[in-house]
């Protein structure tokens, strides 16, 4: 899903033409495209990359989109729901095939980012895991593990996104519409319950997801005590 841009924008950076070189489906509305760049492109787990998009007649449309692989992994991979009417989601859905190309400008934004230092909590909703996931393949690639905690919020197990990886201590998955047989926990909103049994300590607390899915982990964070100041938010919007 395209982001809300919040964070801090460093100078502007040229535009790469990038070639698709893998096409994954994440979920039934989700899919991973993998590009190679081929200039450096260098990021931080949790900073996103315009793609830019140019029809034959010259007009342009372009998008951010979170990076989904850890820093330094090649290919750079982007995750991208397809949005009903969305005008470039819906033509990287339907129109790119590996072997194309498409312009890449980035990385972009310095408040959502993390080096794999302090311990750090995510809560992410549906397509918000995505910076979030950068974050944890970068953890896992350091051999850091133990340093990320996450809460991933989804509606059902289809919607689920990077299921095989997800799976692990660091993780907990809380569905609100329909949950898999046996899933411990009943089908609901995320709780404060579900909160206060991993809020530790000396945590980072990075929130990402729709604009009310932000508003209301805050609020339950704030209401576990993690101070508002201390949180570190990144809303998406369907913006296509």
């Amino acid at each position: 899903m395209d982001r809300f841009v919040t964070s801090i924008v460093p100078p502007v950076r040229p535009w790469q033409t990038a070639t698709v070189v893998g096409v994954r489906r994440e979920t039934p509305n989700a899919k991973t495209f993998q590009l190679m760049l081929p200039g450096p492109h260098e990021f931080l787990a949790g900073q996103h990359f315009i793609v830019r998009l140019m029809a034959a007649d010259g007009y342009r449309a372009q998008r951010a989109y979170s990076a989904a692989s850890a820093p330094g992994a090649e290919p750079l991979e982007i995750t991208v729901e397809l949005l009903a009417g969305g005008e470039v989601s819906t033509f990287l859905h339907g129109g790119v095939e590996v072997g194309d190309t498409v312009e890449v400008r980035g990385p972009i934004g310095g408040h959502f980012t993390w080096q794999v230092s302090e311990p750090i909590l995510g809560i992410a909703g549906g397509s918000g895991i995505v910076p979030l996931m950068s974050m944890l393949r970068a953890a896992r690639a350091a051999g850091r593990e133990e340093l990320v905690t996450l809460v991933v919020s989804t509606r059902t197990p289809r919607e689920l996104y990077y299921t095989l990886e997800l799976a692990g201590p660091q993780t907990t998955v809380v569905y609100t519409r329909e949950a898999p047989a046996g899933h411990p926990r009943a089908v609901g909103r995320l709780t404060d319950a579900d909160l206060a049994a991993v809020v530790r300590p000396g945590q980072l607390p990075f929130v990402c997801g729709s604009p009310a899915f932000c508003d209301a982990a805050t609020m339950l964070l704030d209401g576990l005590g993690v101070p508002s100041r201390h949180i570190r938010v990144e809303r998406f919007g369907p913006s296509g």
